[in-house]
């Protein structure tokens, strides 16, 4: 059996590529600050010997981790203007991505926080520095880095993510690539174009999110970031 490719049935929705492509860089890019700064937060408030923060911050990161992130789309989406929070799709796809990916850079970066080694912790203070310090100098910034690698393959996995967003009408890539398959009818065409672009743009982010770890953290940690795989969510 036969196919004829026509990519040039494509062409005229180059505008409608371009603006999915360019929501899903925004929505991305946009989940994984309040993500990681979430994260860095969560993270930081379990460390500390409150029982019940603890507990809070630990139910948030399993219901979150074992719920499948489309369930939790649907109740920002769907569910809250139920309680009188209406909000558009754009932005629910945003919040579902952030909590999202809060809870899974809330367990990364706690497994970096307790490998950093308590006699580090006592240098800082032999050193004078204050609480503050010893925490953003000795503890977070070390931790940040040790996981780095791993924040930043969940980072490419929540980019890829996005297209879930599609279910609940966000205009992102996945959402565009429809619209122009139930145009055309060349299925083969639109999604393979689509691949090619959701590759890209991972490449794209990785080799930015390595840069960023370079001038954050050294070329050691950017080269791991670089080769780092990601790691696929439960």
């Amino acid at each position: 059996m036969s196919y004829t490719f026509q990519f040039s049935a494509l062409a005229q929705y180059q505008g409608e590529f371009l603006s999915g492509l360019l929501l899903t860089i925004r929505l991305s890019v946009l989940s994984i600050i309040l993500g990681s700064a979430f994260g860095i937060v969560l993270a930081s408030l379990r460390s500390v010997r409150g029982r019940w923060v603890r507990f809070l911050v630990d139910a948030y990161v399993e219901v979150i981790r074992n719920t499948p992130f489309l369930v939790q789309l649907f109740i920002v989406y769907f569910g809250l203007p139920g309680i009188g929070l209406r909000v558009g799709a754009d932005t629910a796809a945003l919040i579902g991505m952030t909590i999202n990916l809060a809870a899974y850079s809330t367990e990364i970066i706690r497994a970096g926080i307790e490998a950093v080694h308590k006699s580090q912790i006592e240098a800082g203070e032999a050193l004078g520095f204050t609480r503050f310090q010893i925490y953003r100098h000795v503890i977070i910034v070390p931790a940040v880095a040790k996981v780095y690698p791993a924040l930043c393959s969940q980072f490419v996995l929540m980019m890829l993510a996005s297209s879930i967003c599609s279910a609940i009408s966000t205009h992102e890539l996945a959402a565009s690539a429809a619209f122009v398959e139930s145009q055309t009818y060349r299925s083969f065409e639109v999604y393979i174009v689509v691949t090619l672009m959701y590759l890209a743009l991972a490449l794209v982010l990785r080799a930015g999110l390595a840069l960023v770890g370079m001038w954050l953290f050294g070329r050691r940690v950017a080269r791991r970031t670089i080769t780092a795989l990601p790691e696929v969510q439960a």
